[in-house]
C-alpha cells in the first residue's frame, strides 16, 4: 500500500508565487535544513528511483529506529520523500519530481531583474543551475 502524497507542483508564475507554493517551498526548506534529514534525502536521491528501506538507511547513516522514523516522517510531510509499504518492511524514496520543483522555484526568476531577460527565455549565464559532476567514490579506511 503506497502512501500517495501530492508532487509539490509550484505554480508557473515567475513573479508571483502564490502562497501555497511558498508554504510548500518554506516546508522542503525546514525539512532539509536539518543535518540528519539532510543526510537521509541525499541518501535517498542517491538511490533513485528504487529507494531503500528503513533499515538499509538506518544502518548506512548509523540512526536509531525511532530517531529515523522521526525524521523520515518529516521528509514525507514536507512532501520530499514517499513510502511504500513491502509485506514487512516499508520503501522509502525521494520524490524527485519535487526536489525539482524545489530547485525550479528557486531559480525561476533567474536572470529576470533590472530586465536582463524579459521574455521568459532560458538564463545563459553562469548563474543558472547546472548538474554537478557525480563525486568520485571514497576511499574506505583500512581498519
Amino acid at each position: 500500500m503506497e502512501t500517495s502524497r501530492t508532487p509539490v507542483a509550484l505554480s508557473a508564475t515567475p513573479y508571483l508565487p502564490s502562497e501555497r507554493d511558498t508554504a510548500r517551498t518554506v516546508a522542503a526548506i525546514a525539512a532539509l535544513a536539518q543535518p540528519t534529514r539532510l543526510a537521509i534525502f541525499r541518501r535517498l536521491v542517491e538511490y533513485a528511483p528504487d529507494g531503500l528501506n528503513a533499515g538499509a538507511i538506518g544502518a548506512a547513516l548509523d540512526l536509531a529506529p525511532a530517531t529515523l522514523s522521526f525524521h523520515l516522517k518529516e521528509l514525507a510531510n514536507a512532501g520530499l520523500v514517499t513510502d511504500q509499504r513491502e509485506g514487512r518492511h516499508i520503501r522509502y524514496r525521494a520524490d524527485l519530481a519535487a526536489m525539482n520543483a524545489l530547485v525550479g522555484y528557486l531559480t525561476d526568476n533567474c536572470c529576470r531583474g533590472q530586465g536582463r531577460i524579459a521574455d521568459g527565455t532560458a538564463c545563459t549565464t553562469g548563474c543558472a543551475p547546472v548538474a554537478c559532476a557525480p563525486n568520485p567514490p571514497r576511499a574506505r579506511k583500512k581498519a
